[in-house]
């Protein structure tokens, strides 16, 4: 394990999420060069999941690639470079020596964080901050697959006993109560926030089939009332937790990203009523925004940490095999 790589040659970011693995070739300025993605295998074990983070790296490598940055679900310890902890999103993903594994099967040298943490520390450094982030305190939440989180105090993001600062998707909800959730415990934000959680309770409550929260989204939109009813009780289960956040912590920035949000305005609309009604006099003007690098957030955060972390290095290093 050695220091970071220094800038100028670029470098491959992995976004690892429960259903699908995103890459991008990165040069030194935040560009984007080249993408691909390709399904999570997510109930395929660990070795699969690698296996499928390895030929990632290969839909997108170029001889001058210098490293890999990895951006992964669950709780990640990037200075061992292993997962700590992970919900059974990802099957046997928890204890996975993500980054000897991956450079192991790629030849390269691998950075590792939370892929939420990442993500999030693109809203304080690099090509689309302002500048103004030295401060900050930033509260960033991605409802997706699963429901992650990050909070960076002053400017300085906060990683937390194990590594679990920012699991947001943990804190308790009233409107989960007595729900399972993914991690083992009742009553968890994820089990009805989630894009999973939302599918499950439109089916709990409609009694009618549904494959896909995209599903629910489309019947919601024709106007069917437990598609609504559900969408809706997941944005505001979200609202009100980051609205509580955003009061203890003195928030000056609330990000909420994920595949979730963008099922369109009758969500967004929930969650931000829901988050300015917990607010406390000296908040009420502040409003959750969208993640400053788009979709491109988390392959971004991802190659960053190739510059800002340990590197995991190979026993031998050449193109991926």
């Amino acid at each position: 394990m050695t220091a970071h790589v220094p800038g100028g040659a670029p470098v491959i970011g992995l976004d690892l999420g429960g259903t699908k693995i995103a890459a991008a070739l990165v040069a030194a300025d935040g560009t984007v060069l080249a993408r691909h993605s390709l399904p999570t295998p997510a109930t395929a074990g660990a070795e699969a999941v690698l296996d499928a983070l390895a030929r990632e790296v290969r839909a997108v490598w170029t001889p001058a690639a210098a490293a890999v940055g990895v951006a992964a679900a669950g709780v990640i310890d990037p200075v061992g470079g292993t997962v700590t902890s992970a919900t059974d999103t990802i099957r046997g993903w928890a204890g996975t020596a993500l980054a000897t594994g991956l450079a192991a099967r790629t030849g390269l040298p691998v950075a590792c964080d939370n892929d939420v943490r990442a993500a999030a520390a693109t809203e304080l450094s690099g090509p689309h901050a302002d500048g103004n982030e030295t401060g900050t305190t930033l509260i960033y939440a991605a409802v997706g697959t699963g429901v992650g989180g990050a909070v960076a105090v002053d400017g300085r993001m906060l990683h937390g006993a194990a590594g679990i600062a920012g699991h947001l998707g943990h804190l308790p909800s009233p409107e989960a109560e007595g729900l399972p959730c993914t991690c083992g415990a009742i009553g968890h934000l994820e089990a009805i926030a989630a894009g999973p959680g939302i599918t499950a309770h439109y089916t709990r409550t409609s009694g009618l089939p549904a494959d896909r929260l995209e599903t629910v989204a489309a019947r919601a939109a024709e106007g069917e009332p437990h598609a609504t009813a559900a969408i809706v009780l997941g944005a505001r289960a979200v609202g009100r937790a980051l609205g509580g956040l955003a009061n203890a912590l003195g928030a000056h920035r609330v990000v909420v990203g994920g595949g979730v949000p963008r099922i369109g305005a009758r969500y967004l609309d929930a969650l931000n009523t829901a988050f300015a009604a917990e607010l406390m006099p000296p908040l009420r003007k502040l409003r959750p925004v969208p993640p400053r690098g788009g979709t491109d957030a988390a392959v971004l955060g991802a190659a960053a940490l190739t510059r800002t972390l340990p590197l995991h290095h190979p026993h031998t290093t050449g193109a991926p095999r």
